[in-house]
C-alpha cells in the first residue's frame, strides 16, 4: 500500500529456510517468488534472499526471505544471519531420511543464537511420493515432539503447498505480533 508516496506495510517479517543441501529450499523460494518451477538451480553459496509481498487477511505483509546453504561448512556464518528473524521454515526432503534425521542438528543452531521465532517443519519434494522414505505421519510427530507450530508438505515442482506454507507462517507471525502487542508473550 502506499500513503503519500510512501510504501506502507501492517508488518515486515525476515523469515529463513534452514535444511540440509538438496532438499529444496532454494526451489521453494523461487516458486513463492514467481510460480514457477526452475529446476536448474544452483546450490546456494552462504546465504541468499528476495523480498516479496503478501496480503493476508486483508493486512499487506512484506517477507524478506533468506534462504541458507545446506553445506556444513556455511554453518558458521548462521547465527549472525538469524539475527532479527520472526519465522522459519526447516525443510526437509521425503525421499531422503538423512535430511530428516538432521532436523535436530539444524534446531541447535538456531537454539545457539538465542533467536526464538514460530517454525513450520516442511517436507519437500511430496511429488517424489513413490520414493518417499518419511511418511508424512512421522513429520508430523517429529513437528509436535520438537515443538515447532506447524507442519507440512510441499512440492515446488507442482506448486502444491509452496504459497500455502508461506501464508500459514505469515498468519503465525501476525498473529504472534498481535498477541505481543497486547503484552502476552510467546516464547
Amino acid at each position: 500500500m502506499r500513503l503519500n508516496g510512501i510504501n506502507v506495510y501492517d508488518a515486515i517479517f525476515k523469515v529463513v529456510i534452514l535444511g540440509d543441501v538438496g532438499c529444496g529450499k532454494t526451489t521453494l523460494r523461487k516458486r513463492f517468488m514467481t510460480n514457477k518451477f526452475v529446476s536448474n538451480s544452483q546450490h546456494t553459496i552462504g546465504v541468499d534472499f528476495e523480498t516479496k509481498l503478501l496480503e493476508i487477511d486483508g493486512k499487506v505483509v512484506k517477507l524478506f526471505i533468506w534462504d541458507f546453504a545446506g553445506q556444513e561448512r556455511f554453518r558458521f556464518i548462521f547465527p549472525q544471519y538469524l539475527h532479527g528473524a520472526m519465522g522459519g521454515i526447516l525443510m526437509y526432503e521425503i525421499t531422503n531420511h538423512a535430511s530428516f534425521s538432521h532436523i535436530n542438528d539444524w534446531l541447535s543452531v538456531i537454539d545457539k543464537t538465542k533467536e526464538r521465532f514460530p517454525i513450520i517443519l516442511l517436507g519437500g519434494k511430496s511429488d517424489l511420493d513413490n520414493f518417499r522414505e518419511i511418511n508424512w505421519r512421522e513429520g508430523q510427530r517429529v513437528a509436535k515432539l520438537m515443538d515447532l507450530n506447524a507442519f507440512s508438505e510441499c512440492s515446488s515442482k507442482t506448486g502444491e503447498n509452496v504459497k500455502e506454507s508461506f501464508e500459514k507462517l505469515t498468519r503465525i507471525m501476525l498473529n504472534r505480533m498481535a498477541i505481543n502487542k497486547n503484552e502476552i508473550l510467546v516464547s
